[in-house]
């Protein structure tokens, strides 16, 4: 979430983490990179290629992620925060300008800016929306082409000279997010462009999101693997209890929101075997993650209009749009 303005005069967000931090050791630095784009463009592969582990959710419904999630790679004396921002698209509803406004704020935050564009859709009307705003964010930019194994060469090296006449991009990569192809450049790249400085997190974490907050991700994700076709991507999902047991596995309790009664018997399912297929494959990833054994519950309540509710939008990490 984007840092809040307060009269206390004293420092917080990012600043307040640098300042709090041991003093600079020789050869070390540390900064953000914003990751931005249309959705879709594949931030989220990206973003989980480059720390090398799942910290942001994927999937193929569009807008899927909401709040700032930040993913840390380490590269040499380097340590990369990287922040997967929500798709930049034209906002429609109230949830809709909650997520652009963040994603341009955590861009506005950010030490440098990489824009990722899908190389086989190429400079659509979204695109040019990003790239007409690109001028106010005054950071060091970054032109990443993606899903350059779909694209004939020659259109390729025409597209990045387009978007480059475009906004005065300090690096252009071309890489193949779900493959690997360039990613280690990239990453090589991004650490040489990081302020000189200690590192902000320690070295073997990936993530400065909460177990609890990737958790509801997992599962989110669970659900649109499931039925992207049939569910709309404004369900949301809460870890209600994170309960450590004394054998050192985890009780997890999540609630999945809908808005209508229809929605509910979706996720259900005929004879619950929906919502039962869904707990199976978040649980195993949820273990993976929380390094332990999980005993995942899940409940399905309807609660109409929650898009319209502040505190769910405080549960995602983003700020509530009034009006």
């Amino acid at each position: 979430m984007p840092d809040q303005d307060d009269d206390s005069g004293e420092p917080h967000g990012e600043v307040a983490a640098r300042l709090t931090m041991p003093a600079a050791t020789e050869g070390m630095s540390a900064g953000f990179v914003a990751l931005i784009g249309v959705p879709n463009a594949g931030k989220s592969t990206l973003l989980n290629s480059l720390v090398g582990t799942k910290v942001s959710i994927v999937s193929r419904k569009v807008q899927t992620t909401r709040a700032l999630v930040r993913g840390i790679v380490m590269e040499g004396g380097a340590q990369i925060i990287l922040v997967d921002t929500p798709g930049i698209f034209a906002p429609k509803r109230r949830l809709d300008r909650a997520m652009v406004h963040s994603a341009w704020s955590g861009a506005a935050d950010a030490d440098a800016v990489a824009l990722l564009v899908d190389a086989r859709k190429g400079i659509d009307d979204e695109v040019e929306g990003i790239l007409s705003r690109m001028p106010e964010l005054k950071r060091p930019k970054i032109l990443i082409l993606n899903k350059i194994d779909l694209i004939q060469r020659d259109k390729l090296l025409a597209l990045a000279a387009a978007l480059n006449e475009r906004v005065p991009f300090a690096h252009t990569f071309m890489i193949s997010a779900l493959k690997g192809d360039g990613i280690e450049a990239l990453r090589k790249a991004l650490a040489g462009m990081m302020p000189a400085g200690p590192w902000l997190y320690p070295e073997d974490q990936v993530s400065d999101a909460p177990l609890r907050m990737l958790a509801s991700e997992i599962t989110r994700e669970k659900i649109y693997d499931r039925l992207h076709e049939e569910l709309p991507y404004r369900s949301t999902v809460e870890t209600d209890q994170w309960q450590v047991k004394p054998d050192g596995s985890v009780r997890i309790e999540q609630t999945i929101f809908v808005e209508r009664e229809s929605q509910r018997s979706i996720v259900l399912g005929k004879g619950g075997q929906t919502i039962k297929a869904i707990g199976q494959a978040a649980r195993i990833e949820i273990a993976e993650v929380a390094e332990t054994k999980v005993h995942l519950f899940l409940h399905v309540k309807v609660r109409e209009n929650w898009a319209d509710d502040p505190a769910r939008y405080r549960e995602m990490g983003l700020e509530f749009p009034r009006g």
